[in-house]
């Protein structure tokens, strides 16, 4: 693994190596234990999109491990005035040690990777978030103790997430139900290449428009905000649109008796899902959010070290 752009492009493998070495830095974490494992190595961090959780996580997780996290926005950086994407590639190589990248277009993205030489991890795109869901899968291996053979269902919007979820859980064998409208469905491309995946793990999928089918029998219940960013101008349009697709109690009925109920967060309680969901005793959504950095400093290590 020299960067992470897709999870389609890890192996199971990867992905086991990987959660087996979350165990270890969260434990130690826990612990109070140092693992200063990148002393004196620098993460530059691009942000285009803002965030709370990825630049909190990426860099309190970079500390932990004795590095450096540097917070580069776009306006901190000639990337901002017109500097193409090759030539902050090659520069940044030149004076750290990782590239995270949190912005618009994918394709970014991937030439970032194409022409850096330290690795690449991308923190999210409009396409993929695949840091995300590497910690989704985590947090329900956490709960579950296995992965192979589970249900996740997905409501809402097909959006990064859902496209991620789609390669991340075809990859460790989770079967994936999604209940997603007409018009907001996932990318062609990302469905065609889950579906090759899930030929190889013996994955199920399923789209279809009914949440409370979606449901039935599930083993984690996910959901996102109806309007992600860089969608506010279509809040309204998107509002008539989800309206029948709230994750509430009647949902969470049609799911397994020990499911949980997991969101990447913001949240907006009262539209995607009800307060008495996101803050009852089946939501893990905060210990899926602390995860994030769990999963990133063993992806860090993997990458970096």
């Amino acid at each position: 693994m020299e960067n992470l752009v897709t999870l389609a492009d890890l192996e199971l493998e990867d992905i086991e190596e990987l959660f087996d070495l979350t165990d270890k830095l969260k434990q130690k974490h826990q612990q109070g234990t140092e693992h200063k494992l990148l002393a004196g190595q620098t993460l530059g961090m691009i942000f285009q999109k803002s965030s709370t959780r990825t630049r909190v996580s990426f860099e309190a997780g970079m500390f932990q491990l004795g590095g450096h996290a540097l917070f580069l926005s776009a306006n901190d950086i000639q990337l901002g005035r017109g500097e193409t994407i090759s030539d902050t590639a090659k520069t940044l190589s030149r004076y750290i040690d990782g590239i995270m990248i949190r912005t618009y277009e994918h394709s970014d993205v991937e030439e970032l990777a194409r022409e850096a030489t330290v690795p690449v991890i991308n923190g999210l795109t409009d396409l993929l978030h695949p840091c995300q869901v590497l910690a989704d899968l985590y947090t329900v291996q956490e709960v579950r103790g296995e992965l192979q053979g589970l249900k996740m269902t997905y409501i809402g919007d097909g959006n990064n997430v859902a496209n991620s979820l789609l390669l991340g859980t075809t990859k460790v064998g989770m079967n994936i139900s999604l209940a997603i409208p007409e018009g907001y469905r996932p990318e062609k491309e990302i469905l065609a290449t889950a579906e090759k995946q899930a030929a190889k793990s013996g994955s199920q999928i399923e789209i279809i428009d009914d949440p409370l089918q979606a449901a039935q029998g599930a083993d984690a219940v996910y959901t996102d905000v109806w309007a992600s960013m860089g969608d506010e101008d279509e809040a309204a349009e998107r509002k008539q649109a989800f309206k029948d697709y709230q994750v509430d109690q009647e949902l969470m009925a049609e799911a397994n008796e020990e499911a949980i109920f997991l969101h990447c967060l913001p949240a907006y309680r009262g539209q995607e899902v009800t307060a008495e969901v996101i803050d009852g005793e089946q939501s893990k959504v905060f210990d899926e959010a602390e995860n994030r950095m769990h999963v990133q400093k063993a992806l860090m290590v993997e990458l970096m070290k």
